[in-house]
């Protein structure tokens, strides 16, 4: 089949590689000229792992462009990838989707099926099909489809040849035909239903994955107050098949470009509605502090950052990504600056996307060696495998005060112990340097 995909981001471009793997002939777009550039030369924007490999695997299936015009002409199927980044009041902005939409209706030359795969509220394909009809120029038929997709970053490319399921909101059986031609190479389940159902199949499994997020991190909070250990508790929560073991771990809360926006903008669309998910109210409200619990956990020790040499391991929202959106770090860097501190940060591929926002403010330190050393605290932001790997006595003969406040539990508590630092996680019990009793409201000296 002949292909065109709309938006080279995460979403756009992982689709369409996955769909020249398995056959097809695909088209990509962006209005970014310095993006096709890369692309043409065989270089991914974004830090995908297997993207660049299954890239040049398939370039001879896989064209880049700017001119939407000639993509959109003759081709079978068109997948809408924009963004829908969040307004202000939490809504999606779908100015990009629309745009799409009406250059398609106004260029079509033969009758396709265009697919919308960015995510979009409740009720947004019937807009975008009233939108191309109204627009369309060629006497052509053109059907859209909801088809979500269901990817994590870092993990992306898996995640699309190997889906779970692949979810198609149609009007037609027409539709269905054409959309299940591109998608059988795949040998996936389907889940066919009406376009409302598949655009609600999105955001309800997003937000349950966020909730559950933000459950577990509530759990992990009160098993500090109570002295329950939450990864003994998580373990044991996990083993009932109707919890699951997936999204259990305890951490300082989610980020990226799905679960904020996602859970931002099925809030707003039920108070559009006069109807308030209170889950989703508390999944966000909860995520919000979660993010600010390693600070508050430091200020136990200092009253201020003034002065202080403060290592930062792990930028990105989670590893496998150099995507930044919404991370911790974020939140927390502008703090520890603001209080005066000296800030040295690692990450493996996060501090291009990070200098954009920091570009003098702190010091970019290739290892977590450099990052440490001489350092009176560390925060982690990011469990990468460089960070659980690193061994931990390094931080008791580097740093000034073996200080490690973890939000992402990368080691254990025994192996924390018998490092001689000081170690405080989420939802487990603190640990002290072996040689005296520590109390959290003195200063580290």
């Amino acid at each position: 089949m002949k292909i065109a995909v709309a938006g080279t981001g995460y979403v756009g471009l992982v689709t369409a590689v996955c769909l020249a793997e398995k056959g097809h002939d695909v088209t990509c777009v962006d209005i970014n000229l310095q993006k096709i550039d890369l692309l043409k030369q065989g270089k991914s924007p974004i830090y995908e792992p297997g993207l660049e490999e299954l890239m040049h695997k398939n370039r001879d299936r896989l064209t880049y462009t700017a001119d939407y015009m000639d993509a959109y002409r003759l081709s079978d199927v068109i997948i809408i990838a924009v963004g829908t980044p969040e307004k202000q009041d939490g809504s999606a902005n779908l100015e990009y989707v629309y745009e799409v939409a009406k250059q398609i209706a106004e260029t079509a030359e033969q009758d396709c099926i265009v697919a919308v795969k960015s995510t979009v509220p409740v009720g947004t394909n019937d807009k975008i099909e009233r939108l191309i009809r109204d627009n369309v120029r060629n006497n052509v038929s053109i059907e859209v489809v909801s088809n979500p997709e269901f990817l994590s970053q870092g993990t992306a490319v898996k995640d699309t040849l190997y889906a779970t399921r692949i979810v198609l909101g149609v009007k037609s059986r027409n539709a269905e035909k054409v959309m299940r031609e591109m998608y059988d190479p795949f040998n996936i389940p389907y889940v066919i239903t009406d376009r409302r159902s598949a655009e609600m199949i999105k955001y309800a499994s997003n937000n349950f994955l966020a909730l559950k997020i933000s459950y577990i991190n509530e759990i992990a909070n009160l098993c500090e107050i109570v002295g329950a250990n939450i990864e003994d508790v998580a373990k044991g929560m996990g083993m009932d098949p109707r919890i699951g073991d997936r999204f259990l771990n305890a951490g300082i809360g989610y980020g990226g470009s799905c679960f904020p926006k996602d859970t931002k903008a099925l809030h707003w669309l039920a108070n559009f509605n006069d109807y308030e998910l209170k889950t989703i109210k508390a999944t966000i409200e909860v995520n919000e502090n979660q993010k600010l619990k390693l600070i508050k956990k430091a200020r136990r020790y200092f009253d201020s950052f003034r002065g202080l040499n403060v290592a930062v391991l792990g930028v990105t929202f989670k590893p496998g990504t150099d995507d930044l959106r919404d991370a911790p770090s974020l939140v927390n860097i502008p703090i520890l600056l603001e209080d005066g501190a000296n800030v040295r940060v690692w990450d493996p591929v996060g501090m291009d996307n990070l200098r954009k926002n920091f570009p003098e403010e702190i010091i970019y330190c290739q290892s977590i060696e450099e990052a440490i050393t001489n350092a009176d605290i560390c925060f982690i932001f990011t469990e990468w495998p460089e960070i659980k790997q690193f061994d931990i006595k390094k931080y008791s003969k580097l740093m000034k005060n073996p200080l490690v406040i973890d939000g992402r539990n990368c080691y254990s508590l025994e192996s924390a112990s018998e490092a001689g630092i000081i170690y405080e996680s989420i939802g487990r019990k603190r640990v002290c340097k072996k040689e005296h009793s520590y109390s959290l409201s003195s200063p580290v000296s």
